[in-house]
């Protein structure tokens, strides 16, 4: 089994000082010899450390997410309009400024016509024009609700369906990307989705959250559907209301839990026409692939994700009413399209998704809203002249050096494993060898040409950029994967790992402190950064990862011995982290959460081994009072300072694969060889773990 480096003779002796002077049980404090050896090293690089908002009554042993950002938690109020606060939402409002402005110098001048400047200028000047949404109304919508008036069948329904794919949701997702068993190749995917809150749970579970939430989501389309004022319809805005959430609870009872979604080779059943029939036999298939654009063809195949719930989906389009039907694609269509209604409709929407399910007190500023719609619309074609401005070259070099460095680790962490035979740890080397790294941005750049783009037409805009969108991307069923493509553009402050592709991508945006500072010692680089690269190389050897190969195909390269050994370590997380209560009786599902907490342990012991690597055998200096195995850890803190609106914990315990940010930052360290020795835990503090308990996987 894989342990992480022990600290060297020379950080045990600065660490032993360090320590001495807090008591067993006292706040962690700074001692005098730390200090002396700070001041000492005044050439050194700075530290990284947001030292203001540390908090010395709390110890780290007890809780490092504290030690490091109480005082920020103490001091630092959710905004009105924001469900979470923290280091994520920091760093994305300062990308949204930046792109603000960028947006709005070109909206400021004339751009030549047809270039994707003069359409991100368009399509924001739009967007912001809320006097012309109003004069529009829901105009432009009409013919989108003609052909929801024209239903007259469920073929007729499994058509429009189809051709919605991409526009709005629908009880069953039609999307194109690479093929599980063959990744060089895309191929079409179908998938349950089209619930109106999310999660199958707000509809099924019992308790006075869920049930608010259902009466405002009945509300809520109360309101719309009067504010469209259907003539075709002889149900009154209520009793639509009333059908639509009936008939979205027996969708909901046919969707998969997210815990059995989690397995690849379950969802992964590729068919022809005639064996979609044959699985589904009550679901118009041929009509909704027709309005898709698709077909299902012994050459290409759809994969079906979850067949028992396209069974009962073709028993309900044949066996519900379709009047309930029709109002329930009418509460997609406005879901798709709210934020370029009327005013009516946004505060409506407002109520719900806002303030009911998510706790916020105020809507977003406009403008903000409308970067979100354009990185969605035209997202790579403002990230071409964001990453001009705003990455500079010497980001990826040294990006790379990390990604080196924690690739090295990886595979001495692989070689050490004693719970993996021979044949597994092979096939495990070939893979961790072939994964591929993207930094900042891709190589390749997005082609708009085809979007239209009008002035003065900011729901127009909206559903040509849908349009454009899905058919960019459905009809390449059967040609070569695209290997270029980013899933992320260079403005978005987050990080991925592609199973297909075998590759980790690190936007331009997330390159930028706390996360990672040009600027600064390597110690909080490694800690912060090296663990967002860990975590995204742990995804190519979690739960789901590790069932695809080296070449991004779903294949199992394990030997059942080590395949059950695996999964008893997994089993050991998720009894860890189900245990954790963000909420008063909400707790955290392990299993929907294991491939982000396998990631994040992984991630932060590979890290830190690939720190110890840089050190290249020599002591790092003490720095701010700190340790430089002190500051790696502190470095993984302060990535995940954040605090969450109960409302919006409770919808991310429902389905969300990410643990609360408090038990990522405390519940890896709990396991971690290096931070006991760091902080020399014992007995009796919180986050310590005997050393035959800790879970200990790559």
């Amino acid at each position: 089994m894989k342990h992480a480096l022990g600290l060297r003779p020379a950080a045990l002796a600065l660490l032993s000082a360090f320590l001495v002077a807090a008591p067993a049980h006292a706040p962690f404090a700074q001692s005098t010899t730390a200090a002396a050896a700070s001041s000492a090293t005044a050439g050194a690089p700075r530290s990284g450390i947001e030292l203001q908002y540390i908090d010395r009554s709390v110890r780290p042993q007890d809780d490092l997410f504290r030690f490091v950002n109480g005082k920020w938690l103490a001091a630092t109020p959710i905004p009105a309009d924001r469900d979470s606060m923290g280091t994520f939402i920091k760093l994305r409002d300062e990308s949204d400024a930046n792109v603000r402005k960028l947006i709005e110098e070109l909206a400021a001048k004339p751009q030549a016509a047809g270039s994707e400047s003069a359409k991100i200028a368009a399509y924001w000047t739009s967007f912001m024009d809320e006097a012309g949404i109003e004069r529009a109304g829901i105009a432009p919508l009409r013919p989108l609700l003609a052909e929801v008036d024209a239903v007259k069948t469920p073929a007729d329904l499994a058509g429009l369906f189809g051709r919605w794919q991409g526009l709005a949701e629908s009880p069953l997702s039609l999307r194109v990307r690479a093929d599980a068993e063959n990744p060089t190749i895309y191929a079409a995917f179908a998938w349950q989705s089209g619930l109106g809150l999310g999660n199958r749970n707000f509809y099924l579970a019992e308790g006075e959250r869920f049930a608010n939430a259902r009466a405002a989501y009945v509300k809520y389309l109360e309101t719309v559907f009067g504010l469209i004022g259907d003539k075709n319809s002889d149900k009154t805005p209520a009793q639509s209301a009333a059908a639509v959430l009936a008939l979205e609870t027996e969708i909901a009872r046919a969707h998969w839990e997210p815990a059995r979604l989690r397995n690849p080779r379950a969802v992964y059943n590729p068919m022809t026409l005639d064996e979609l029939r044959a699985t589904a036999p009550q679901l118009p298939w041929a009509e909704l692939l027709a309005g898709a654009r698709l077909s299902a063809t012994a050459q290409n195949k759809i994969s079906l994700g979850q067949k028992d719930y396209a069974a009962t989906l073709g028993k309900l389009m044949s066996e519900q009413p379709l009047a309930a039907w029709q109002a329930y694609a009418r509460a997609r269509l406005i879901d798709a399209t709210v934020q370029v209604l009327p005013k009516a409709f946004r505060d409506a929407s407002f109520t719900l998704r806002g303030r009911t399910l998510t706790g916020l007190e105020a809507e977003r500023a406009r403008w903000q809203l409308a970067i979100a719609e354009i990185n969605s619309a035209l997202g790579f074609a403002v990230g071409k002249q964001y990453v001009e401005r705003h990455f500079p070259p010497a980001a990826r070099a040294r990006m790379m050096t990390m990604v080196n460095n924690l690739m090295r680790a990886y595979g001495e962490s692989i070689d050490g494993l004693t719970w993996m035979g021979p044949a597994t740890k092979d096939e495990a080397r070939k893979k961790l060898a072939a994964i591929s790294t993207k930094i900042g941005y891709p190589d390749v750049w997005r082609d708009y040409s085809a979007l239209e783009v009008r002035a003065g037409d900011a729901l127009g805009n909206r559903i040509r950029a849908a349009r454009f969108e899905y058919a960019r991307t459905n009809t390449r069923v059967g040609k070569t994967v695209d290997r270029s493509e980013w899933g992320m553009t260079p403005q978005t402050v987050n990080a991925y790992y592609n199973p297909s592709g075998n590759e980790i991508v690190f936007p331009a945006a997330i390159l930028q402190p706390p996360f990672f500072d040009l600027n600064a010692d390597d110690a909080v680089n490694y800690g912060a950064i090296g663990g967002v690269i860990g975590h995204e190389i742990g995804h190519g050897f979690d739960d789901q990862g590790s069932q695809y190969d080296a070449v991004g195909r779903l294949r199992n390269w394990w030997t059942a011995e080590d395949r059950k050994a695996f999964e008893a370590l997994g089993l050991r997380l998720v009894e860890q982290y189900s245990a954790y209560e963000p909420v008063p009786g909400q707790r955290v599902n392990g299993r929907v959460a294991l491939g982000e907490n396998i990631a994040d342990l992984s991630g932060l012991q590979i890290a830190y081994r690939a720190y110890q690597l840089s050190l290249a055998g020599k002591p790092a200096a003490v720095i701010d009072g700190f340790t430089g195995e002190q500051r790696f850890f502190i470095g993984w803190a302060q990535a995940w300072r954040s605090k969450t609106r109960p409302e919006r914990m409770i919808q991310r315990m429902q389905a969300g694969p990410h643990s609360p940010e408090e038990f990522r930052a405390n519940g890896v360290v709990k396991n971690h060889d290096g931070f006991q020795a760091a902080f020399e835990t014992k007995d009796g503090d919180k986050l310590f773990k005997p050393v035959e308990q800790r879970i200990r996987i790559w």
